[in-house]
């Protein structure tokens, strides 16, 4: 069956960096977009990155050039390197399978059809 499994969280200092990791499997995840989403305390979901099949990256407008989304096929893995990171980013981070090859908008729901049980980021000093 289909599982993605995240990792990497933890607790990082405001400015410092952290890479979540997820593991796939069950799917041939070449042929399918994965997206990163965050939800933090009290506020909504939000989507933060997709690679699409063929590695086409998309980011937030809130990244600002600080993330990295990439893929290692032959691990089956998906990674998301966050660089300088914000206090307000502290959120639990989920990796995401859409149904498609390519990314859907975040707020899209009907796109995506299995999620990971997400990863905890804490940015605090």
């Amino acid at each position: 069956q289909v599982q993605l499994v995240e990792s990497g969280g933890g607790l990082v200092q405001p400015g410092g960096s952290l890479t979540l990791s997820c593991a796939a499997s069950g799917f041939a995840l070449n042929s399918y977009a994965i997206t990163w989403f965050r939800q933090a305390p009290g506020k909504e979901r939000e989507g933060v990155s997709c690679i699409n099949s063929g590695d086409k990256r998309e980011y937030a407008e809130f990244v600002g050039g600080r993330f990295t989304i990439f893929r290692d096929s032959a691990k089956n893995m998906v990674f998301l390197q966050m660089d300088s990171l914000k206090p307000e980013e502290t959120a639990i981070y989920y990796c995401v399978k859409g149904r498609q090859s390519y990314c859907s908008p975040y707020e899209a729901t009907a796109g995506y059809d299995y999620w990971g049980q997400g990863t905890q980021v804490t940015v605090s000093s």
